[in-house]
This record gives C-alpha cells, sequence and structure tokens, in this order.
C-alpha cells in the first residue's frame, strides 16, 4: 500500500494502471482487497465514535434538520411545477436551481434581517431572550409568503433609504 501510494504521489504510476492493478476481470487483486479492508477500518472507527457521542449525534441531527428544513422550503417555493425540472438542456436545468438558490437566499436573508430586528426590539424593551432560545431560530419560515396570487415590488421610500419596514405589533394585529 506504500509504494502504491508513493508512486501515485510521485507520478511514476498512472491512476489507470493503478486501476488495472486492483481489479483483474471481475475479481479483486489482493491489493485492491486491502484496500477496501483498510478503508473499512475508517469507516468502523466513525462508527465507534458516532455510538459512543452522544452530543455529536444531536449536532449531527440537528444539521440534517436544517438541511431538510431548507429543502421543504425550496419544495414549496418551487411547487409550481411540482418540484420537476421542466428544461429539456442541462444549462436550462441550471438557471432553474440557480434561480430557485437565489430565492431560497433572498427568504433567508429577509427572515435574518427581521429576526434580528425583533430580538433587538425586544431586548430593548426588557424582554428576556434567552441564548439557547435564539440558537433554535431558524430563519427557514415560510408561512408568512404568499406562494400564489399577485406581488407587488413597490418599495417605500423608508426601505430605498436602507430601512427596514416597521416591525408589526402581535398585540395590535393578531
Amino acid at each position: 500500500m506504500l509504494r502504491l501510494a508513493g508512486s501515485l504521489k510521485l507520478g511514476h504510476v498512472s491512476p489507470t494502471n493503478i486501476m488495472r492493478a486492483l481489479q483483474v476481470g471481475d475479481r479483486q487483486t489482493p491489493l485492491g482487497k486491502t484496500l477496501v479492508e483498510f478503508g473499512r477500518i475508517d469507516k468502523t472507527l466513525h462508527v465507534l465514535n458516532y455510538i459512543d457521542d452522544e452530543e455529536g449525534r444531536r449536532a449531527i441531527l440537528t444539521q440534517l434538520n436544517r438541511g431538510e428544513g431548507r429543502h421543504g422550503l425550496g419544495r414549496t417555493v418551487f411547487h409550481g411545477r411540482r418540484g420537476e425540472l421542466r428544461q429539456r438542456y442541462r444549462e436550462g436545468q441550471e438557471d432553474q436551481l440557480g434561480a430557485l438558490g437565489l430565492v431560497l437566499n433572498i427568504i433567508i436573508l429577509w427572515n435574518t434581517l427581521y429576526m434580528s430586528a425583533i430580538l433587538a426590539q425586544l431586548r430593548q424593551e426588557d424582554y428576556r431572550v434567552l441564548d439557547e432560545d435564539v440558537a433554535r431560530l431558524s430563519p427557514l419560515i415560510q408561512k408568512y409568503i404568499n406562494m400564489l396570487g399577485r406581488y407587488s415590488f413597490s418599495v417605500p421610500e423608508s426601505v430605498t433609504r436602507g430601512e427596514l419596514r416597521p416591525l408589526r405589533n402581535p398585540q395590535k394585529h393578531p
């Protein structure tokens, strides 16, 4: 294995020849089998560490949930074609996915800006805002977004100056 790694690193053997050295026909060579088993060592160590580390498992689950939340928002935004790419050519599909990514990023930025403004206002009004509660907030909320219907893109003068729209008071407007 060390000779193989050294030969590859020094460029004495091409990757094509290495692949030939690892498998002959349908059978793996002894070197190929050795590399497979060596890879299993790392996988086994990873699984054992995963089983042993409860905090690490929770962190991984949190990240998975965030990813699923973003996918859920993407499906909601992309619902018009039921989440199907309809462009025939790769470039068209890339354009469609790029536009979807742009819209998702805009929604996340909008939510982040307004969540930050709301938290700042709550703190200014001496509401108790706990850091562990803030850590659980997600900018992937979507229920206030009108996915269907008419849109108005007229922008108030204050927003053109870089200010945020006024925050809604839920006690006055339930």
